[in-house]
């Protein structure tokens, strides 16, 4: 019976939601409204939720002895760090702003610069010409990134930049629309899978 009241709320809030989208009924859209506002509610209550999972994942990490457990220490120090100083005064305070512009963004700089490297080994194996679907990638490849920089007008005045452009607004539009189709085919059906009962892993 528990397991019910979960597929009956999602069904029915699903339901809800689809008819909202396709009707401009005042009552609608105050449906519409009411129920954003629920889910502005519960979100930081998912956010609580989050946090204890990540503080129980990292603990049973800790107390396994399992490979690297010493960053979960680290993940624990931060976060303390990080409560202790936004808490009482808020984001605002100098310690917080010292912490994010010293600490956060260093380290997110250096996960993309890494990040970098693993894109360029990737191109480095996807454009070996060794088939014509190769070859192809890595023609348009170098027209793309010669018309992206300035040598590329030096050498060929407006044909690089026009080669690029058509590129980009052509082939490459195509399939990202064709790409976007998909996903969007596939979220309804995820969605319809979900809202009618079939899909039911999101109960655990």
């Amino acid at each position: 019976m528990k397991q019910q009241v979960p597929l009956v709320l999602c069904f029915l809030f699903g339901i809800v939601m689809i008819l909202t989208e396709f009707s401009p009924h005042t009552a609608s859209q105050a449906t519409y409204k009411e129920i954003a506002n629920w889910g502005r509610v519960i979100s930081p209550f998912v956010f609580v939720l989050a946090v204890v999972t990540l503080i129980q994942t990292h603990w049973t990490r800790i107390q396994r002895r399992v490979e690297h457990w010493q960053y979960s220490l680290v993940v624990f120090f931060g976060m303390i760090v990080m409560v202790v100083a936004g808490l009482p005064y808020g984001p605002q305070h100098p310690a917080f702003k010292w912490l994010f512009n010293n600490v956060q963004v260093p380290m997110d700089a250096t996960m993309f610069s890494l990040l970098a490297f693993f894109i360029a080994s990737a191109a480095y194996r996807a454009f070996r010409a060794r088939t014509f679907e190769a070859t192809l990638l890595l023609l348009t490849a170098v027209i793309v990134m010669v018309g992206n920089i300035p040598v590329g007008d030096l050498l060929w005045p407006d044909a690089a930049s026009n080669a690029r452009q058509w590129i980009l607004d052509n082939p490459n539009l195509s399939a990202r629309r064709g790409i976007i189709l998909g996903v969007s085919l596939g979220a309804i059906s995820q969605s319809i899978r979900i809202i009618l009962g079939i899909e039911r892993s999101y109960l655990g």
